[in-house]
C-alpha cells in the first residue's frame, strides 16, 4: 500500500510506502527540514504540522501549537504537512526551494527479468519398489531404475555418477521397506542425461529446497527457495570473513600466496556460507540436509578462492583465469553444511575481473535476448561494466576502491544502524538535514549518504568542483581540521560515537577518484565499440548499493552519465536474482551459456585512453561540463 504526502509551503507531493517515516519522506522528496540527530528525536528541530489526515499518522501527540517532530511520525494515510518557515535575524523568511531528487526506477521487475516457470534443476520422486524374491532377484540399482521406467520419471533413464550411491543403496532400500525418494539432477544441458544423486528413506518430497547465493567480496547473501512452489522462504547475509585478510580482491590474492594463505581464505568464505545456511534454515526450521541444490555466483577471485584454486595469475598480465566454466562440485566436500549429495554450481567467469556475478546479472536481466543497447553497471570496490545487446556484448572491470562501501572515508562505514544515508543542506544557513539508517543518532557515513553529502555541498557552493572547501565561508561547521578543511555533519554531543562526525577534503578526494574510475570505465568501454552515452537505450544499475542511490545526485557528482532519466533501471542484487531464476527454471538456467559466449572482455589497463578519461573525470562532475548539461544549470557560477 502506498500513501501520498503533500508538503507545504513547498507544494511538493510524494508517494511513499505505508509506514514510512515522515522525515525520511521529506528528505526523499527534496524538502528541507532542519534535523541533525539523524531522526532519533532528540534535537527537536524537525517540527511540522499535519494539516490533513492526522488520524493517518502515528507517534507522539502534537504540542499545544499543533506541532510534531517529523522523525517521530509514521505515515499511515494520505497527509498534508506544513513545514514552518525559518526566519532570519532581519525578520525575513529564509528561501525555500525543494531539491530535485529521483530514485532509480525499479520499474516492473518483469520488464527486465521476464517470467519463469517452476521447473527446477533438481527434483524428488517417491517410489514404491517391489521387494526381491526367489523369482525376481534383479540387482538393487536395476530394480530402482525399473521403478523409474514404470512412469515415475518422464525422461530418459537417468544415470548415477558416484560409488557412494551404490555403497548406501542396499541398506537404504531395506531399512525403508523399499519405499524411497530419489533425488534426480537434471542435465546442465538439454542433451545431457539426468543423474540420480541420492536415495532417501520414505517420502521426503515435501522437503525440496534450493539455495541461491551471491558470494561477494564484502558480503555473502543467500535466498532459501522452496523448489516445490518457487517461493522464497528465507534470506540472510553476512560479511565475508575473508575481510580480515584484505577488503579488496588484490589484497586477498596477495595473501593467498603466503604459506597456508589459500587454504585459510577458502576456510573463511566457507565459514561465512555456513553462517548464512544456518540462519536461513533456522528461520524456516529445517535442516541444512534438506537443501538439495546450491546455485552460486561470485567474481572470478571469489570463485577460485572458494574452490581453493590458486588466483596468482589473475593479477599478472595477461590476467588469465584458471578456467571459465567452474566444475559442478559436491558442496559437502568443500566443508559446506549440506547433504553429501548436494551439488554447488558456480556461474562461469569471463575474465580475471569479470566474474560469474556479472554473468548471473546479465543473465537475469536478459540482455542476451534484448535488441536494446544496454549499459549494465555494478558499482563496488571492483566495478564491472557490460555494454551490448542480443547480438554482442563487451565487458570490463575497473578498480573503484572501497569508498562506496565506506572505505577510505574518515567516518565511513557500511550501511548499518546509525549510518547517514540521506542529507540535505540549507543553501543559506548551511545547516544540515541528516537521515540515518534506523533513525538513530549518527555514527558514520555509508555510500549513499556520501553521494548525497558531496552533491549537496557542491550545489550549495560549500565545495568547488575540485572537491575543495570554500575558505571564504564563515560558518561554525566549516573549519580547518586535523586532516584539512572539513564540514561537521554532527557535533560530538549529537553523535552516537561522542565525537564530531565530519567529511573532509581527503574523503572528497577518495570519492572523486572512485567515481572517476567508474565513469572513465563507461566512457572507455563505449568508445572501444564506437559508441557514446547518447547511443544507449537503457542503463541498468545492479547491486544492493543502487537501491539507495538518488539518481540526480549520482549524476551531479559524475558517477552516472547525464542522459534521459527514464533510461535508468535498478535491478537490485542481480547476481542473486540470476541464481534464483536458475534455481527455479531449468530452461532459463541453460540460457547461461548464451550469455558467456556473447561477452568479450576488454582490459582497461591495456587501453591508453582509459587514463585520459580517468584524469578528466577527477572533477565534480567532470572537466568537460558539456557532458553534464543539467548539472551545469544547478551549480553556482
Amino acid at each position: 500500500m502506498t500513501k501520498e504526502v503533500h508538503f507545504l509551503p513547498d507544494d511538493v507531493k510524494i508517494t511513499v510506502e505505508d509506514n514510512e517515516n515522515l522525515l525520511a519522506a521529506a528528505a526523499t522528496a527534496g524538502v528541507y527540514i532542519h534535523a541533525y540527530c539523524g531522526g532519533d528525536g532528540v534535537c527537536g528541530k524537525c517540527k511540522c504540522k499535519i494539516e490533513e489526515g492526522a488520524a493517518g499518522a502515528s507517534g507522539p501527540p502534537a504540542d499545544k501549537d499543533g506541532y510534531r517532530l517529523a522523525c517521530q511520525v509514521t505515515i499511515k494515510d494520505d497527509l498534508v504537512v506544513s513545514i514552518p518557515e525559518t526566519v532570519k535575524k532581519d525578520g525575513q523568511a529564509l528561501k525555500r526551494k525543494p531539491k530535485t531528487t529521483r530514485a532509480i526506477s525499479a520499474r516492473s521487475m518483469s520488464e527486465l527479468v521476464g517470467t519463469w516457470k517452476l521447473d527446477p534443476p533438481v527434483e524428488k520422486r517417491f517410489l514404491k519398489l517391489t521387494p526381491p524374491s526367489a523369482d525376481d532377484n534383479t540387482p538393487d540399482l536395476q530394480r530402482l531404475l525399473r521403478a523409474i521406467r514404470k512412469g515415475c520419471y518422464d525422461c530418459a533413464e537417468p544415470t548415477y555418477d558416484h560409488p557412494q550411491l551404490l555403497q548406501e543403496l542396499p541398506a537404504t532400500l531395506r531399512e525403508a521397506n523399499w519405499e524411497v525418494t530419489v533425488i534426480v539432477l537434471r542435465g546442465k544441458r538439454a542433451e545431457e542425461p539426468d543423474r540420480i544423486i541420492a536415495v532417501e528413506a520414505g517420502d521426503t518430497t515435501d522437503r525440496l529446497y534450493g539455495l541461491a547465493m551471491d558470494i561477494g567480496t564484502t558480503t555473502v547473501c543467500g535466498l532459501l527457495l522452496d523448489l516445490n512452489s518457487g517461493k522464497v522462504m528465507a534470506e540472510a547475509s553476512g560479511y565475508n570473513d575473508q575481510i580480515r585478510f584484505g577488503e579488496d580482491v588484490i589484497s586477498r590474492m596477495i595473501y593467498s600466496q603466503k604459506p597456508g594463505g589459500l587454504e585459510e581464505l577458502q576456510k573463511q568464505v566457507i565459514r561465512t556460507i555456513n553462517k548464512v545456511i544456518e540462519t536461513v534454515c533456522r528461520q524456516v526450521i529445517i535442516s541444512p540436509s534438506d537443501i538439495s541444490y546450491i546455485m552460486a555466483a561470485g567474481n572470478t577471485v571469489m570463485s577460485q578462492l572458494l574452490l581453493a584454486v590458486n588466483p596468482k595469475y589473475l593479477r599478472e598480465a595477461p590476467y588469465v583465469p584458471t578456467c571459465s566454466q567452474m566444475p559442478l562440485t559436491r558442496a559437502a566436500a568443500l566443508g559446506v553444511y549440506a547433504h553429501p549429495s548436494v551439488r554447488l554450481f558456480l556461474y562461469p567467469s569471463i575474465a580475471s575481473y569479470v566474474g560469474g556475478d556479472i554473468v548471473a546479472g546479465v543473465h537475469a536481466c536478459q540482455m542476451h535476448k534484448s535488441p536494446e543497447l544496454t549499459l549494465f553497471i555494478d558499482i563496488g570496490t571492483n566495478g564491472e561494466i557490460v555494454v551490448g545487446n542480443q547480438e554482442w556484448m563487451a565487458c570490463t572491470a575497473c578498480s573503484a576502491g572501497p569508498a562506496f562501501e565506506g572505505g577510505g572515508i574518515k567516518h565511513g562505514m557500511r550501511a548499518n544502524t546509525g549510518a547517514i544515508e540521506n542529507f540535505h543542506i540549507h543553501p543559506e544557513t548551511l545547516d544540515p538535514m541528516i537521515i540515518t539508517i534506523d533513525r538513530t543518532k549518527p555514527c558514520g557515513i555509508c555510500g549513499s549518504g556520501l553521494i548525497s553529502i558531496v552533491s549537496e555541498l557542491l550545489e550549495a557552493g560549500v565545495i568547488d568542483q575540485q572537491g575543495k572547501f570554500n575558505r571564504k565561508l564563515e560558518h561554525p561547521r566549516i573549519r580547518d581540521g586535523i586532516d584539512g578543511y572539513e564540514y561537521v555533519l554532527a557535533w560530538a554531543g549529537d553523535s552516537l560515537t561522542g565525537e564530531d562526525i565530519v567529511i573532509n577534503e581527503v574523503d572528497l578526494d577518495n570519492l572523486i577518484r572512485a567515481k572517476g574510475a567508474m565513469y572513465a570505465g563507461y566512457q572507455t568501454l563505449l568508445e572501444s565499440v564506437g559508441m557514446t552515452f547518447s547511443d544507449l537505450d537503457r542503463v541498468i544499475l545492479a547491486g544492493n548499493f543502487g537501491a539507495y542511490i538518488d539518481l540526480e545526485r549520482a549524476i551531479c557528482i559524475g558517477l552516472l552519465p547525464d542522459i534521459a532519466r527514464e533510461k535508468f533501471y535498478y535491478l537490485g542484487n542481480a547476481s542473486l536474482t540470476g541464481c534464483q531464476i536458475s534455481l527455479i527454471d531449468t530452461n532459463r538456467f541453460r540460457d547461461r551459456n548464451d550469455v558467456s559466449k556473447l561477452m568479450t572482455n576488454m582490459e582497461l589497463s591495456e587501453n591508453p585512453q582509459f587514463m585520459n578519461h580517468y584524469m578528466a573525470a577527477l572533477f565534480l562532475p567532470h572537466t568537460d561540463m558539456g557532458l553534464f548539461p543539467t548539472v551545469q544549470e544547478k551549480l553556482p557560477l
